[in-house]
C-alpha cells in the first residue's frame, strides 16, 4: 500500500479542517440565538445565516470530493461492526450537514423572514410561508442540530480514541496527511 493510500486527499483535509471550526462555531451560534433574547440576538442570527450557506455549499463540494476521491481504509484488526458504524457515521454527518441550512432555510421561508447574506444579497425562499410549517421546521432545525451534535461528539470521541489510545493511523490520515507516516 502506498503512501497516499494511507491518506484523505488534500482536497478531503482541506474541506474537513475548513468546515470543522465552522461547524461548532456554527453549533455554538445557534445555541446563543435560541438563548437570548439581547441585542446579541441580531448580531448572532447575522452571522448564522450567511454561515449556514457557506457550509450548504462547502458540503456539496465535500461531498464532490469524497465521490471522486479513495478513503484510506480502516485498520484491519478493527472489527467490521466498528467499520460499519465510521462509515455509517460519515453518510450522517453529510446528510446532517446537507439538511441543517436547507431546514434553516425552509424554516425562515416559512415564517417570512429573508435570508440576508450580504448587502443587498438576499436568498429567496424555498417553502411556502405558513405559521404551521414555520413550527414543525423550526423542531425539525433544533433536533437536527442536537443530532449533529451528538454525531460530532462521537466524531471527535473516535477520533481521539484512535489518535491517542490506538495509534493505528486512522486520526494521522486526516490530520497529518502525507507527513509523520
Amino acid at each position: 500500500m502506498s503512501v497516499a493510500d494511507k491518506h484523505f486527499s488534500p482536497a478531503a483535509r482541506f474541506f474537513h479542517w475548513l468546515m470543522a471550526p465552522l461547524v461548532i462555531a456554527m453549533l455554538f451560534i445557534g445555541v446563543g440565538m435560541v438563548a437570548t433574547l439581547s441585542s446579541w440576538h441580531e448580531t448572532l442570527l447575522a452571522v448564522h445565516q450567511p454561515l449556514g450557506i457557506a457550509i450548504l455549499v462547502l458540503v456539496l463540494l465535500r461531498f464532490i470530493v469524497r465521490l471522486t476521491h479513495r478513503t484510506p481504509p480502516l485498520p484491519n484488526d478493527m472489527p467490521r461492526w466498528q467499520q460499519h458504524i465510521a462509515h455509517l457515521s460519515h453518510w450522517v454527518f453529510y446528510a446532517l450537514l446537507f439538511a441543517m441550512p436547507l431546514v434553516g432555510w425552509s424554516m425562515l421561508s416559512a415564517g417570512g423572514f429573508p435570508i440576508h447574506l450580504a448587502g443587498a444579497l438576499y436568498l429567496p425562499p424555498i417553502a411556502p410561508q405558513g405559521v404551521r410549517l414555520y413550527a414543525f421546521l423550526r423542531s425539525a432545525h433544533t433536533v437536527l442540530a442536537l443530532l449533529l451534535f451528538a454525531t460530532f461528539l462521537a466524531h471527535l470521541g473516535a477520533a481521539m480514541f484512535h489518535g491517542l489510545i490506538k495509534r493505528d493511523g486512522v486520526f494521522s490520515s486526516m490530520a497529518r496527511g502525507r507527513r509523520g507516516l
